[in-house]
């Protein structure tokens, strides 16, 4: 009588299939390293700097550059008095340096610089501006995007200190800065990178490798062999599980490291979010490559399944940005439910109770796509 479990044959896979991954330099890098760097640069970018340097493109009446404009106009006239002249050569265009000091959040420096309107346009698609100042017959204009928060802000102190103030305004009495642990960007991010890479680990590690092994005819010289079936495909979740494990907690110590990321909810919860989240889109990556032999093929399933979430789920930015039709219908995917369950456990505290839900519908949806993906799989 057969043992329903044949150890030996299941460590002998086991093995296969780790050397088989660890013997791609691909996986260190898109597994590894990649995540890493992804984290790092989004942090530096999106991690607020005590003081902020905001440059402004300056447009004066008919062009003029700023040195021969109407002496007397309020835009001359504020540049003029209130602020700091920087040096620059003959032929360039000439800026000027305004510094707005606050102790509790950070000094804001304004540079303006002279522009064309042709030029003030590059800058602001470029992003290196947010908005432009421009003076004419009528008195001083402000264009901006309504949709930047940046440019909004900067529109609101820039209005404050050109009206004509004595002093720009340093009065931060009633300001109580707002320093709880979890909102920075960085925090909303690294959550949302290790769901996103448990996806993307399962479907290409273990779809795209049975469809390639399928293409090469690996499949059909392995099955017309002693071996379970069943054992082949838990042995390629396993060992695709233990290498997510190893990327999630390498992203981890390294967000820990360099921005102070820490995990504010149940380690416990989180691990077994962790193990659900891996275990329905295993399941999926088993029913996404179950029939085809073209690896040409199996490119657009998968991304059929990971494109759509990965832009929709919050990874990141916020899912809520989207209309308020399609907010239900995104939190009903899995990368959704995973990214979610991630954040809660991390940045806002949750356990078991707030999380058991995801947990439970992400087991649900691994079983059942793997037990319908077994049913149909084709061996060759």
């Amino acid at each position: 009588m057969d043992k329903i479990i044949k150890y030996d044959q299941l460590l002998q896979l086991l093995s296969a299939h780790a050397k088989e991954l660890l013997r791609e330099p691909g996986v260190l890098f898109w597994g590894i390293l990649f995540p890493i760097l992804m984290s790092l640069g989004l942090g530096l970018a999106f991690t607020r700097k005590q003081d902020v340097i905001r440059d402004v493109a300056v447009i004066t009446q008919h062009q003029k550059s700023i040195s021969e404009a109407d002496s007397s106009s309020p835009l001359q006239t504020f540049l003029d008095t209130r602020t700091e002249r920087l040096p620059f050569q003959s032929g360039e265009p000439a800026q000027y340096k305004l510094v707005i000091p606050n102790d509790k959040l950070g000094n804001t420096t304004f540079v303006f610089k002279q522009a064309t309107w042709d030029n003030a346009i590059v800058m602001l698609k470029r992003g290196s501006i947010s908005i432009i100042i421009t003076e004419t017959g009528d008195g001083i204009h402000y264009h901006f995007d309504p949709r930047n928060p940046e440019g909004q802000l900067n529109y609101l102190k820039l209005t404050a200190v050109i009206s004509g103030e004595p002093r720009p305004q340093t009065s931060d009495s009633n300001i109580e800065p707002l320093t709880v642990t979890g909102t920075r960007y960085i925090d909303f991010f690294v959550p949302g990178l290790i769901a996103m890479g448990i996806m993307m680990s399962c479907m290409w590690g273990i779809s795209y490798g049975i469809i390639e092994k399928r293409s090469q005819k690996l499949l059909r010289r392995m099955v017309a062999t002693p071996m379970k079936k069943s054992h082949f495909l838990i042995s390629l979740i396993t060992v695709r599980l233990c290498m997510s494990f190893v990327e999630s907690s390498l992203l981890f110590l390294f967000a820990w490291l360099a921005f102070g990321i820490t995990i504010q909810g149940n380690v416990f919860a989180l691990l077994t979010l962790f193990l659900a989240g891996n275990i329905a889109f295993a399941g999926i990556a088993i029913f996404t490559s179950y029939h085809t032999a073209r690896t040409e093929i199996g490119n657009g399933l998968i991304n059929v399944v990971v494109m759509p979430m990965m832009v929709l789920s919050g990874i990141f930015f916020s899912y809520h940005n989207f209309p308020d039709w399609a907010i239900p219908v995104i939190q009903k995917f899995p990368l959704t439910m995973l990214a979610d369950g991630m954040r809660s456990i991390f940045i806002e505290g949750a356990g078991f109770t707030e999380t058991i839900f995801p947990i439970a519908i992400l087991s649900i949806i691994g079983v059942v796509f793997f037990s319908a993906g077994l049913k149909v799989f084709k061996w060759h």
